[in-house]
């Protein structure tokens, strides 16, 4: 199945991807962020915060945007 996955890391991307049916977003992250922890992370499904065991539809919206940006002040 297709989503729209939009990657906010850096100078971000956005792409349709393939997914398997039955897909969760701790799945996608995993694949997707493999050196990362979802933590320090918003993940959001059609501009919703979603739960770990959110299972992707058809035409989802995914954005992953880090939480702390690297070397910024406090």
């Amino acid at each position: 199945m297709r989503i729209l996955f939009i990657n906010n890391l850096g100078g971000g991307f956005a792409d349709f991807i393939n997914v398997e049916e039955g897909t969760n977003i701790e799945k996608l992250f995993k694949q997707k962020m493999s050196n990362e922890q979802s933590a320090d992370y918003l993940i959001r499904v059609n501009r919703q915060p979603v739960p770990k065991d959110y299972v992707l539809k058809e035409n989802d919206r995914v954005t992953i945007t880090p939480t702390k940006i690297e070397g910024a002040a406090c």
